[in-house]
């Protein structure tokens, strides 16, 4: 049986393997792994049709359907690089994407077309427009999704594990999104990782309810695709909408953020869920103790992964579940094929508990950013001589990303989250993780979500204040009840000077984490 070492084999390899098994399902329906392939491979053809070269990019804004995944597959197929799109962007967002990496063809819907026309006009590299279904107008050719899928059939282009695959673009929480670019063993290397841990095989079913544009996201498809699983699409619109789709589709798997678990962690449960669901696995911030212990009791047959990742390198740690009642708070152990280090600023190892930044190197680590040598060498760099246990004058080939997020590990190795270096509070001389607020603030019961920030203050370098919404089914927060709770919990440095409550969910950046930066700006 042959071995995936490209994205898109993950999927021809699962139709040689297990041509009749179910792969995707949308609605009502499911395509086999054969019908599957056999659609990534009329896709590619289209796409060389189209005259695309090697390494050109191909973008996909669509919400989460069949044409997105085949899109995704199949662009890599024919050497190209596929660009997925968050389907909440505005469009002034996808025109600044599509400019900043030079896309040449973009797929989408003429729903999302229309909006687009006036960006799409500042956009000099783009020469195509595909449609999902019905017709459109644009500054380029248009053409049907259907009429690239029969399109002749061409000599594609030979590709390597080396080439570039996908270019993820980041929230941009710290100014206008860049471009994470990523390759072939990147990807491949991720999914079978994750696979492991995660213990995926071809009995289970996992819900792709993140955005595919999203590293977790689409993490849903590379994992299952390699497992021979079968992946449910779902674009929700309220959280009970996920829990009918974990029962209905008999799901065996689910990857969300905290945000949206904290509004699963409010809401009943099937109890049907708890017959099949095998494992909840957490990812993109900190899970409060509180959502967990609701989240296990609510399924106390799926075993909860705690999981630690960023962009730059997709996933770096997970807490194995049989650790968790020993060290609920802890992020894990390094990630099968990955090699954790916490290095001071000198670039010297820190000793056990003793803060410092996390530094992810292996074959998960992406090649960069796009078009950006400054911030490339800024977070990609060769680890110092004689770090990691390595002797001093060999030669490292991989470089690693620094990953700019504080942390510490422990006398047994286990590692413990402590703040992005750009989110810790400096408040009377001590720097606070706003995370650790939150917990305190969520442990009472009192809210629903909050946000703890650091606000510029002339006498303390910043005030803490924190953003609150009522608990479900409350109009308002008791602030006095909230305050007590905190002052038996946080040391008087970490007490939030002002707490401010609004109605709820409170903002979230396109791949549904608490917008920080929104907040910030608000109170300000």
């Amino acid at each position: 049986m042959p071995e995936s070492t490209l994205l898109n084999e993950l999927v021809a390899c699962a139709a040689e393997r297990w041509p009749e098994r179910p792969a995707l399902s949308h609605g009502q329906s499911t395509l086999s792994y054969a019908q599957l392939q056999a659609l990534v491979s009329r896709w590619a053809q289209g796409l060389a049709h189209l005259g695309v070269a090697r390494g050109e990019r191909v973008a996909i804004y669509l919400d989460k359907r069949p044409e997105a995944v085949i899109a995704s597959f199949g662009a890599p197929a024919a050497g190209a690089v596929f660009v997925p799109l968050n389907p909440l962007l505005k469009p002034e967002q996808v025109g600044h994407i599509l400019r900043d990496c030079g896309v040449r063809v973009l797929l989408t819907t003429p729903e999302r077309l229309g909006p687009l026309v006036g960006e799409l006009a500042r956009c000099p590299d783009l020469r195509h427009v595909v449609l999902t279904h019905g017709e459109g107008q644009a500054p380029v050719p248009v053409h049907a999704w259907a009429e690239l899928l029969d399109a002749p059939a061409r000599a594609g282009h030979r590709v390597i594990d080396t080439d570039l695959a996908a270019i993820l673009y980041t929230s941009g929480s710290t100014g206008r999104p860049k471009g994470v670019v990523l390759s072939h063993r990147n990807l491949v290397a991720g999914a079978k990782s994750v696979a492991g841990y995660l213990g995926n095989h071809a009995g289970d079913t996992l819900l792709a309810a993140l955005p595919l544009s999203f590293d977790a996201g689409f993490s849903q498809l590379t994992t299952a695709f390699h497992s021979g699983a079968r992946v449910v699409l779902l674009n929700y619109l309220l959280p009970r909408d996920v829990l009918k789709a974990l029962e209905r589709e008999r799901i065996t798997g689910l990857t969300a953020v905290p945000p949206l678990y904290l509004q699963l962690a409010q809401l009943e449960w099937p109890a049907a869920v708890n017959e099949h669901l095998r494992y909840f696995a957490n990812t993109g911030g900190h899970l409060p103790r509180a959502t967990l212990d609701a989240l296990r009791a609510r399924v106390p047959a799926a075993k909860p992964f705690l999981m630690y990742g960023l962009t730059e390198a997709f996933r770096s740690t997970y807490l194995p579940p049989e650790e968790l009642d020993r060290r609920p708070d802890s992020m894990g152990r390094a990630i099968p094929n990955a090699e954790i280090l916490v290095l001071r600023e000198d670039g010297s190892e820190c000793g056990p508990d003793e803060p410092g930044e996390l530094v992810h190197r292996g074959a998960l680590v992406s090649q960069g950013y796009w078009n950006d040598p400054v911030r490339t060498a800024e977070r990609f760099k060769p680890l110092p001589a004689g770090v990691g246990g390595r002797e001093a004058g060999l030669p490292l080939p991989e470089i690693a990303v620094f990953s700019g997020d504080t942390v510490r590990r422990d006398a047994e190795g286990f590692l413990y989250f402590v703040g992005r270096r750009d989110e810790m509070i400096k408040t009377s001389g001590y720097r606070v993780s706003p995370g650790e607020i939150e917990e305190v603030l969520y442990s009472g019961g009192q809210v629903g979500e909050c946000v703890a920030l650091g606000v510029d203050h002339e006498l303390l370098g910043q005030a803490i204040e924190a953003v609150v919404t009522p608990p479900p089914g409350a109009d308002t927060v008791d602030l006095a009840a909230l305050q007590a709770h905190c002052k038996t919990r946080l040391p008087a440095y970490m007490l939030p000077q002002r707490i401010t409550v609004r109605p709820g969910p409170l903002p979230r950046n396109p791949n549904g984490k608490l917008d920080r930066r929104a907040l910030a700006e608000t109170l300000r």
